[in-house]
C-alpha cells in the first residue's frame, strides 16, 4: 500500500521534467540536479540513495573570520504546528538553521519543508523587482511607478463602480498584525469584501464549532493529545500535512496503549499507524458519525450527567441519530456496522478521547454540519473540556488560525465582533476614528454591515450578470497579497474571471500562478507583480493551531526590491488617501509600521476573543525562555514566565498587567478561571422553549457564582453589587463607551475598553462570557441539527432524491444554485460519463498552492510529478500502468489535466485523488513561458482545482473540493 519513492520511480522511468524546453521529455536524476543548479552528492540527493551510499557528513566552513555571528527565532511557515526555526546568521547572512531544541512543540524536530526554509529566503525564483505586463510582456518598473499606477487605476475604478468592485484578497502568512492590518485597510478603503486562506480550509469549523460551544478554534493542543486513550484522525493526515504534530500523537499512542482510528477516504500515511483504519465513501461523514452516536445511544454509553449540566437540545438531536441505523450508514457510506460498534464503544468508553479533523470533513458543501456533527459527538461522550479530549483542529498554514481571529474575513470586523453598528462603534472608539467616516466609505451603509463576497467566488461576482450581484457593480479589481490562485475550484471559471478583470495586482515574494494564468486567459496589461518579504524578513506574532501565539523575529534583511506586507499596506494607504487614519496610533518608520504598536492596538480592542493579554513584551519574553514550558501541559515552571501557559493561548484575558496565563484547554470547567479555565460561552441566550440555556451544576473552582451565569456587562457587575470593585480609571473609560448614563448597563465584557469588566469577574472566579451550555441544535444555521446531503456530483444518484442538497439560494451576495446543479447532473446522467469520485489532499513535501514550496530546490528535486492515484481494478480496466501519463476530465467546462497515474490500493474502487499544490500547467499545455523569465518555479504541473466542480457550503461559502466526478484515460 506505501510504496517506497525510490521503488516508485524505478516503476516510472524519466521524470517529468522541471524546466525550460522539457515538457513531456523526460529528465534524469542527474540532469535535474545540474540544470537546477545543484551540485552532485547533495543533501536534496540523500533521499534517493540506497542506504550503503550515504556518508558521513561533514561541517561545512565556518563564518569568516571576525563575522558577529547572532542566533534568531521565527516560526515555520509551512504548517500549523508552530515549530521554532532557529537561524544562524553572520554579518546579516543566514548561513546556517537548526529546529528548536527548547521549544514544546518541535522539541529539535523539523519536517521536510521546515528543513528546507532557509532556502525561501536564499531562492533564486523569488521576484526581485516589481514587474508589470506591458502588451503581453514583462516588463520590470520601479517602485513609485507601481504604486501611482495601481493607486490611479483603484481609485478611476472606484469613482465608476463603488469600493466594494476591488476585491482585496489577503494572505495565513501574514503575520497576526499583518492580517489585522489588511483588515482595518479594507475598512478604510470601505468594503467587507476582504478574504483570506481560511474561507478554502476551515471557515466551516469556524461556524460549526462556534455554533455549538462559543469559540471556532481547536480546544486542546498538539501536546494534550498525548493524554489521550482515544485519538480519532477524522479526515486529517498528520504525517503529510502536520509531520511533527505526529511525533505528539505517536508518542502518545504509545505510552498510553491508545486506540488510534483514522477514518478515511484513502488509505494514508497517518493511517499507516492506525489500529482500526475506517475507509468511508468521500462525502458521508454525517451518516458514519451518526451511525457511531447510534451505537453509543443504543448501549447507554453517552455521558448522561454532562449532557444533563452542560448541552441543550441533546433529545431533538436523538431523533436524527436514530435514523441512522447500521444498515442504512452501510448502505449510504460502506462502513460496516459492527466496525462502526467497535469504534464508537472505543470513543465512548476508553476515556479520554479526542476527535481530530482536517480538510477531509470541512471542504465540503455540508461542511459546516459536518463540524456541528462531529462536536455533537463530543458533546454525547463527555470528550470536551479536560485534557486529552475535544476538537483538535489542525490548521494547515501558519497563520490561518490567528488571520481569521483577527478577522481578515468577509463575515466580520477584528476578533468575531460581526458587522453590526455596534462592531463598527466599538472598532470606531479603537481606532480613534468617527464611526460617520467609515458610513461615508461605503456605498449604502446596509453593505457596511453585509458579509461580502468568499473568496472562493470571487470569479463569479466577475462574470455573472449585474443584477446578480447583490452591490454596486461587479468585481472588476483584485489585489491579491500572499494567495494562490490555483487552490481555489473551478480554475477554468477564473481564467475567465481574470480575462474581465481591469487590475490584477499580485504581491508576494514568488509570481504564483495569478501571473501564469492571468496570461494564460488572454490579459495583455493591467497586471502588476510587486516583490514582498518572507516571513522570515520580517517580524511579528503567528497563532499556532492550539491558539498559542509566537513571535518571529527578522532574521535577515532582503535582497533586491522586495518590501515588507507592512510597507505594501502603508504605500497603499498613502497613495488613497487614508494613511493618517489607518496608522493614527502606529509608529511608522522608513514606510514600515512597527508591528509591536500594531499588537498593542489589537490589545486594546480584541476583549472578546481575549487577545488582550499578549503584549509583545510577555511574547518575546517566552520566545526567549522556551526551555522552561512542559512538553505536555505547556506551563512553565520556572523562569520569569513562571505560571504562564506556552505562548499565552487565546483567551487570555484583562490587560498585559493582569498576568492572565492563557487558557490551554478550552471549556474545562476542572480549574480557576485565573488558571484558564471556564464554562462554554453562554452566546446563545438564556433561554429556549422554556429551557434553560445555562450550564447546571457547573463552574470553575473559586467561582462565587456556583451555577451557570450569562455574559459579564456594567449590569450584570450592579447586580451583583461587583460595581464597586472597578477604579476611577475603569469606571470613567467605561462611561465613555456607553456615551450617556441611560447606555451604561449595556456595555459588557467584550466593549469595555478599560477591561476593568473581565478584570473584577475574574477577580470573583468567573469567566467574563458567562458560563452557558452548548447546543446540538444550532437554530440560526441552514440545518439546525446537521443532516446528511449527498455531494451536488454524486455517483449514488439513488441517493439523491431522500437526500438532496439545499434549494437555491441568495448567499454571500450571489446565488448558490447547487440544488440545480444537482438536479441537472441526475438529469444528464453525469456519473455515467465520469463514474469516478475524485478527491484531493497534501503532500508531505509541499504547500498550499505550491509555488513556494515548489521554487525550492531541496524540495521540487523530492516530487517532481503531478499524479492521480487510481485503483488497481480502475486502473486495469481502463488499460493504464503505473507512472505511464493519463487524461483526467471533469464533469464541467470540458475541464481536461494532463499527469502521471499511481496505480495503488490506497484508494478504493471507484475513487481516485490528486495532491493540490501543482499549478503551471493548464488542459495540458505547460504555462512555463508566461512566468517572468527566471522565476518560474523549478516544477510545474496541472492542478487539481482544474478537475474541481461547483459546489459551496451555504452558511460559509466553503468550496467543494473532496468530492466531484471524473473519468481517467490513458493519454
Amino acid at each position: 500500500m506505501l510504496i517506497r519513492r525510490a521503488d516508485r520511480q524505478v516503476h516510472r522511468g524519466a521524470l517529468v521534467a522541471p524546466l525550460h524546453g522539457q515538457s513531456g521529455s523526460g529528465l534524469d536524476r542527474r540532469a535535474f540536479l545540474r540544470r537546477s543548479g545543484l551540485v552532485a552528492g547533495s543533501l536534496a540527493a540523500l533521499g534517493s540513495l540506497p542506504l550503503a551510499g550515504v556518508q558521513k557528513a561533514k561541517a561545512g566552513p565556518p563564518p569568516p573570520p571576525g563575522a558577529q555571528v547572532i542566533m534568531r527565532k521565527s516560526i515555520c511557515t509551512h504548517c500549523s504546528v508552530g515549530c521554532t526555526v532557529t537561524a544562524e546568521v553572520a554579518n546579516g547572512v543566514w548561513i546556517g538553521q537548526e529546529p528548536s531544541w527548547d521549544s514544546p512543540f518541535n522539541r529539535g524536530s523539523h519536517c521536510a519543508k521546515g528543513a528546507a526554509v532557509r532556502e525561501l529566503v536564499h531562492s533564486d525564483r523569488r521576484l526581485r523587482y516589481p514587474m508589470k505586463l506591458a502588451d503581453g510582456q514583462w516588463t520590470r518598473v520601479s517602485w513609485d511607478q507601481a504604486i501611482n499606477e495601481i493607486g490611479d487605476k483603484m481609485l478611476a475604478i472606484r469613482g465608476k463602480s463603488g469600493p466594494d468592485s476591488v476585491y482585496w484578497l489577503g494572505s495565513a502568512k501574514f503575520t497576526n498584525e499583518g492580517s489585522y492590518l489588511f483588515r482595518k485597510f479594507a475598512a478604510f478603503w470601505g468594503t467587507n469584501n476582504v478574504d483570506h486562506q481560511a474561507r478554502i480550509c476551515h471557515s466551516t469549523t469556524v461556524t460549526g464549532v462556534a455554533n455549538t460551544w462559543g469559540y471556532g478554534a481547536m480546544t486542546n493542543s498538539y501536546n494534550d493529545i498525548r493524554n489521550a486513550k482515544t485519538l480519532i484522525i477524522w479526515g486529517g493526515n498528520p504525517a503529510e500535512a502536520h509531520p511533527v504534530s505526529l511525533q505528539h500523537l505517536l508518542e502518545g499512542k504509545e505510552l498510553n496503549r491508545a486506540n488510534f482510528v483514522v477514518v478515511d477516504p484513502r488509505l494514508t500515511r497517518t493511517a499507516a499507524h492506525a489500529t482500526e483504519y475506517v475507509r468511508i465513501r468521500p462525502g458521508t461523514d454525517i451518516p458514519v458519525l451518526y451511525g457511531m452516536m447510534w451505537h453509543i445511544v443504543k448501549n447507554g454509553w453517552e455521558d448522561k450527567e454532562f449532557i444533563s449540566q452542560r448541552v441543550y437540545g441533546f433529545d431533538e438531536t436523538r431523533k436524527e441519530i436514530a435514523k441512522w441505523t447500521p444498515e442504512e450508514v452501510e448502505r449510504v457510506s460502506g462502513v460496516p456496522g459492527a466496525q462502526l460498534e467497535r469504534v464508537a464503544k472505543m470513543f465512548a468508553t476508553e476515556k479520554p478521547a479526542t476527535l481530530i479533523w482536517c480538510m477531509g470533513q470541512t471542504q465540503h458543501t455540508v461542511g459546516t454540519a459536518n463540524v456541528r456533527a462531529s462536536c455533537i459527538a463530543l458533546l454525547l461522550t463527555g470528550n470536551v473540556g479536560k485534557p486529552g479530549t475535544g476538537a483538535n483542529i489542525f490548521r494547515g498554514h501558519d497563520n490561518v488560525q490567528g488571520a481569521t481571529d483577527v478577522g481578515l474575513d468577509v463575515v466580520t470586523l477584528p476578533f468575531y465582533y460581526g458587522l453590526t453598528e455596534g462592531a463598527w462603534k466599538h472598532w470606531s472608539r479603537v481606532w480613534e476614528v468617527d464611526y460617520e467616516y467609515f458610513v461615508s466609505r461605503f456605498d449604502a451603509p446596509k453593505l457596511m454591515q453585509t458579509p461580502g463576497i468568499p473568496l472562493t467566488r470571487w470569479f463569479d461576482a466577475a462574470l455573472l450578470p449585474n443584477d446578480q450581484v447583490a452591490q454596486k457593480d461587479l468585481v472588476r479589481a483584485m489585489f491579491v497579497q500572499g494567495h494562490a490562485s490555483n487552490s481555489i475550484t473551478r480554475v477554468p471559471e477564473s481564467l475567465k474571471g481574470m480575462a474581465k478583470l481591469d487590475l490584477l495586482v499580485v504581491a508576494d515574494p514568488h509570481p504564483t500562478t495569478w501571473a501564469s494564468l492571468s496570461v494564460e486567459a488572454g490579459r495583455r496589461n493591467d497586471t502588476y507583480l510587486l516583490p514582498v518579504w518572507t516571513q522570515f524578513e520580517t517580524s511579528g506574532s503567528r497563532v499556532a493551531s492550539n491558539r498559542s501565539l509566537q513571535w518571529g523575529e527578522q532574521i535577515v534583511a532582503p535582497g533586491f526590491e522586495a518590501k515588507d506586507d507592512y510597507q505594501v499596506m502603508y504605500l497603499m494607504a498613502r497613495k488613497l488617501g487614508f494613511a493618517d487614519g489607518l496608522f493614527k496610533n502606529i509608529k511608522v518608520e522608513n514606510d514600515r509600521p512597527l508591528p509591536e504598536d500594531i499588537l498593542r492596538e489589537m490589545n486594546r480592542g480584541s476583549w472578546s476573543t481575549g487577545y488582550c493579554g499578549q503584549s509583545p513584551e510577555r511574547l518575546k519574553l517566552h520566545m526567549a525562555n522556551q526551555k522552561d514550558f512542559d512538553l505536555v501541559t505547556l506551563r512553565a515552571k520556572d523562569g520569569p514566565c513562571k505560571g504562564d501557559y506556552y505562548g499565552l493561548p487565546w483567551p487570555c484575558w484583562g490587560k498585559p498587567e493582569l498576568k492572565h496565563p492563557g487558557t490551554p484547554i478550552l471549556y474545562n470547567a476542572t480549574i480557576p478561571a485565573m488558571d484558564g479555565g471556564s464554562g462554554f460561552r453562554a452566546r446563545f441566550g438564556l433561554e429556549r422553549n422554556g429551557e434553560t440555556l445555562l450550564a447546571q451544576g457547573s463552574y470553575p473552582p473559586g467561582s462565587e457564582i456556583t451555577d451557570g451565569y450569562p455574559e459579564f456587562t456594567m449590569g450584570v457587575l450592579k447586580k451583583l453589587g461587583w460595581d464597586k470593585d472597578l477604579d476611577p480609571a475603569e469606571l470613567a473609560i467605561i462611561e465613555k463607551v456607553a456615551g450617556s448614563a441611560d447606555k451604561i448597563d449595556t456595555v459588557s465584557w467584550s466593549t469595555d475598553l478599560s477591561g476593568g469588566i473581565q478584570r473584577v469577574a475574574l477577580k470573583h472566579g468567573c469567566v467574563p462570557y458567562g458560563n452557558g451550555k452548548a447546543r446540538t441544535i444550532a437554530w440560526n444555521l441552514p440545518d439546525a441539527t446537521p443532516v446528511h446531503r449527498e455531494p451536488i456530483y454524486t455517483p449514488r444518484v439513488d441517493l439523491v432524491s431522500k437526500y438532496p442538497t439545499l434549494p437555491d439560494a441568495k448567499q454571500f451576495r450571489l446565488p448558490n444554485i447547487g440544488f440545480s446543479v444537482q438536479k441537472a447532473a441526475v438529469d444528464k446522467g453525469i456519473a455515467k460519463e465520469f463514474p469516478l469520485i475524485l478527491s484531493s489532499g497534501r503532500l508531505v513535501e509541499y504547500e498550499g498552492g505550491g509555488e513556494e514550496t515548489r521554487s525550492n530546490k531541496w524540495l521540487a528535486e523530492i516530487q517532481q510529478d503531478m499524479f492521480i492515484e487510481i485503483n488497481v481494478a480502475d486502473a486495469a480496466a481502463r488499460g493504464i500502468k503505473d507512472g505511464a501519463w493519463v487524461w483526467v476530465t471533469g464533469a464541467e467546462d470540458g475541464s481536461k489535466a494532463r499527469m502521471k497515474a499511481l496505480v495503488t490500493e490506497r484508494v478504493g474502487k471507484g475513487v481516485a485523488w490528486m495532491p493540490f499544490h501543482f499549478g503551471g500547467w493548464y488542459a495540458g499545455k505547460d504555462l512555463r513561458a508566461h512566468y517572468p523569465k527566471g522565476i518560474d518555479p523549478y516544477v510545474l504541473g496541472e492542478s487539481a482545482n482544474t478537475i474541481t466542480t461547483y459546489g459551496y457550503d451555504p452558511a460559509t461559502g466553503m468550496q467543494e473540493p473532496k468530492v466531484t466526478l471524473c473519468q481517467i484515460r490513458a493519454a
